[in-house]
């Protein structure tokens, strides 16, 4: 048993007096490539890590969800029917009025979009108490939020028996990321959350939701991913991210199609003639970003991971100078990864902070650390956290 596991076990049974009737957990994801593409309808190359948020969960007899975490130690109640009305068409308003604390968004905004899909009523499902604990880090761009969601959907698909699959519960926690909480993401966390799986990659077509598993090969060809976090705290909620995806939005209408899926790097010369320099640079970075995660997939199957580096700095080059969402840390983290024997780095993430991530030989783990460290150092930065992952199994009961 894991501490976070524990944690979330003691902290059911301090808020109960007994324990709980299972443990679920879901892990955060780091994303090898594909950055923005999600909410265009594009492709993407994620992998869930071996970080995880647990769920200790039982019923209760009163038609009450009841949340606690060890990241907020006040717990939140509401009632199961009031659900509907708390979140129904509210776009994230329960959050920003301060109704509902923006962490406890997140798991109750999951029990009411399970309602909503599997068309269940309040009065059909039992109460429940859930305890969250966590080794996501958070704010790095490894989606804490998709671990919550994961674990908490998890919990409830087997405490309301609800009978769902894994890309119906990864849907559950877009719903839930997007209305409930108001966060304009995609599906991808939540795809490669729930759909892990060790030393692999999830290719998710995020038009028609279409996954393949994507064997990434680190461990044979003695590889490891590093993450070097910033940490320069993000929210995708805010400005920047609602300004790229209005500009993609933009850019779709001014280039005729329904969305930036649609358009390949044959139609940039044409983009570059009828849209402005902003929302052409951001169509020019989905364009190719969608581009690279094929060519990526193409690579890793044909010829393995170690042929994937150059892929990896072109998508970093293309978020730092066309879409803009990269930062002074994030660089300096990606060219002193590359300068000290990096394969290949990039921002991973939805940028303005969070996380670089980097593909290294194992030996040289500790160089790239060393590197980023004193590369931070010598600009005056905070001293970045470095530590690996390892793709890993998606959500799962525990106990």
């Amino acid at each position: 048993m894991t501490g976070a596991q524990r944690q979330a076990v003691a902290l059911f049974a301090e808020l109960t007096g007994h324990d709980a009737d299972g443990v679920w957990s879901a892990p955060g994801r780091a994303n090898l490539i594909g950055e923005h593409t999600d909410y265009n309808e594009g492709f993407v190359l994620p992998f869930a890590i071996e970080h995880r948020t647990y769920a200790a969960a039982g019923m209760r007899s009163d038609g009450t969800v009841r949340v606690v975490s060890t990241f907020d130690g006040e717990p939140f109640s509401l009632a199961v029917s009031a659900l509907a009305e708390t979140f129904d068409g509210a776009r994230g308003r329960a959050v920003a009025s301060g109704a509902v604390p923006e962490w406890a968004a997140y798991p109750l905004g999951i029990a009411w979009a399970a309602l909503a899909a599997t068309g269940r009523d309040a009065a059909d499902v039992p109460g429940v108490d859930i305890a969250f604990a966590s080794d996501v880090p958070v704010g790095a761009g490894l989606s804490s939020s998709a671990a919550i969601e994961g674990a908490a959907a998890s919990a409830l698909n087997d405490l309301w028996s609800l009978d769902l699959g894994g890309l119906a519960i990864a849907k559950l926690g877009r719903t839930a990321e997007n209305d409930a909480v108001g966060a304009p993401t995609g599906i991808m966390d939540q795809v490669s959350s729930t759909l892990g799986r060790v030393d692999a990659a999830t290719f998710l077509d995020c038009r028609t939701l279409e996954t393949a598993s994507v064997d990434l090969g680190l461990a044979r060809e003695g590889l490891a991913l590093v993450v070097i976090d910033t940490q320069v705290s993000h929210a995708h909620s805010t400005g920047g991210y609602r300004d790229r995806r209005a500009s993609c939005e933009k850019g779709a209408a001014g280039m005729g199609v329904p969305s930036l899926r649609d358009l390949t790097i044959v139609d940039l010369d044409r983009a570059e003639r009828v849209l402005d320099d902003v929302t052409f640079r951001r169509v020019r970075h989905i364009v190719t970003e969608n581009q690279r995660v094929l060519d990526t997939v193409e690579t890793l199957r044909t010829a393995g991971p170690r042929g994937v580096g150059g892929l990896l700095v072109a998508s970093h080059v293309s978020m730092r100078d066309d879409f803009e969402i990269s930062t002074a840390e994030l660089d300096a983290a990606i060219d002193a990864a590359l300068a000290v024997g990096a394969i290949g780095a990039r921002m991973t993430g939805g940028g303005f902070g969070g996380a670089a991530l980097a593909l290294v030989e194992t030996g040289r783990v500790d160089d790239v650390a060393e590197a980023a460290g004193r590369a931070f150092a010598a600009r005056g930065f905070a001293a970045p956290h470095t530590f690996t992952v390892t793709p890993s199994e998606g959500a799962r009961r525990d106990a």
